[in-house]
């Protein structure tokens, strides 16, 4: 039983209500897509919603007698936020057909790496003689099981402005390709940084000082430790289960992503102006 169910309102669920929920799914899908994967075989994909762009997806191949054998399935959330417009690579993952977004995202300074929910648009442009690798504009979510709501930071340690994300990406960029002086210029604000968050971690918490952050979280790659603060906020319900569900837009560290989490495990008062902290599996869409 995949471990994210939870995520979209299927906290209490069992086996034999899954396997129920998977038949009526491939039975009555609400989308239907086929494509032929890495080895030429036809290869579908089934959606199946519990509520507004979120559901479950299920991807397998019809046997010689039109029946349904499933390979894998997956809880999704697809968001209508752009993300990232870094340019990205797409890596087959070695055990089935499925795929994950590699980027180098200069916002961040780490490799951002996410679950691929179009794969099947991917395979059906690699099935038409699309020749290449390399993509941008992204569209991130994530799938959280729990989190909590903090107040936001009345003084953050560095004032965030357009400018100064620019001017920092640019700088990352530059390191990266030997530019001596830009390394020079990273480390020495580094320095500085870090000299301002030790002189108020003496008498602060660090989450009056740090605003948002991402980081890799576990060993799965494709999962983050996140905080970020909340733009809009909404309430929907699983159809099935009747739980509630949130669905954040955050900003963290510039990236704007929804992150869906179930209502009861949410401690605090979701608020526009807030902020989330929580684990998410990361997932996302690329606009071919």
């Amino acid at each position: 039983m995949h471990s994210y169910l939870q995520a979209i309102g299927f906290s209490n669920i069992t086996k034999d209500e899954l396997d129920h929920l998977i038949y009526e799914a491939i039975r009555k899908p609400d989308s239907h897509e086929v494509a032929l994967d890495s080895d030429g075989n036809e290869f579908v994909e089934l959606d199946f919603e519990v509520c507004e762009h979120t559901g479950i997806a299920i991807r397998g191949v019809y046997d010689t007698d039109d029946n349904f054998k499933v390979d894998y399935y997956f809880p999704y959330c697809k968001g209508g936020n752009f993300s990232t417009d870094a340019e990205l690579e797409i890596i087959k993952q070695s055990d089935k057909e499925s795929y994950q977004g590699f980027c180098d995202e200069m916002r961040l300074g780490v490799n951002l790496i996410f679950y691929l929910q179009n794969a099947i648009e991917y395979l059906q442009k690699s099935s038409h003689g699309y020749d290449g690798n390399r993509f941008r504009r992204s569209y991130l979510t994530g799938l959280s099981l729990e989190g909590k709501i903090l107040l936001p930071v009345a003084e953050p340690t560095v004032k965030k402005t357009d400018k100064k994300t620019t001017d920092r990406t640019s700088l990352v960029a530059a390191a990266r390709e030997g530019d001596e002086d830009a390394i020079e210029s990273l480390t020495i604000d580094d320095m500085d940084t870090y000299s301002k968050v030790s002189k108020r971690l003496i008498s602060e918490d660090v989450f009056t000082i740090v605003d948002t952050y991402i980081m890799p979280y576990g060993i799965e790659c494709d999962r983050y430790s996140i905080m970020g603060e909340i733009l809009e906020y909404r309430l929907t319900r699983n159809e099935i289960t009747r739980e509630d569900i949130c669905i954040m837009k955050l900003d963290v560290n510039g990236l704007l992503f929804d992150v869906c989490v179930p209502k009861r495990e949410v401690m605090g008062e979701p608020a526009v102006g807030r902020r989330f902290k929580g684990n998410v599996w990361l997932q996302g869409r690329i606009n071919f």
